[in-house]
């Protein structure tokens, strides 16, 4: 994490972050870190439907139609936090953390983490078999900071 903000400092580049199933952690990981407020600019928490079309203006066809778990939901939020944030790298997480609220199609564990870095945008589909709430939200930012160290290099 120190090493996370070291590099973004030493390049200059802020991050923001839109969170859903992580509920904040990820924020919190990083403003655990003394100078992160040098690097990071924005962290919202659209927990809801309601807050992901209100707040970071998802179209709500794109959560009726492929739900807000998905590719589609993952990229608009990541799109539309760019836009609000200004920030060089912006990270989006949705996902089902569980231990309820998976199914066949979309097991809990099931996480996508979008990253957009100037115009480029990865969407992450990631599975984690951790079977406890706290386990996923930890695995989620785990991953969505080695996903930042990667596009910030």
């Amino acid at each position: 994490m120190q090493t996370l903000v070291k590099l973004l400092t030493k390049k200059k580049l802020k991050i923001s972050f839109a969170e859903s199933c992580t509920g904040g952690l990820l924020a919190s990981a990083i403003t655990s870190i003394s100078g992160a407020s040098k690097v990071f600019n924005l962290g919202l928490v659209t927990y809801s439907n309601e807050a992901k079309i209100k707040v970071l203006k998802v179209n709500k066809n794109i959560i009726r139609k492929y739900g807000a778990v998905s590719h589609e939901c993952c990229s608009a939020m990541v799109k539309n936090l760019s836009k609000i944030s200004k920030a060089n790298i912006n990270i989006s997480i949705t996902g089902i953390a569980g231990p309820k609220g998976g199914t066949k199609q979309k097991p809990v564990g099931l996480v996508f983490i979008g990253v957009k870095k100037g115009k480029k945008i990865q969407i992450n589909r990631c599975i984690f078999k951790c079977k406890n709430r706290s386990s996923i939200q930890k695995a989620t930012v785990r991953k969505a900071l080695n996903l930042v160290l990667r596009a910030a290099k």
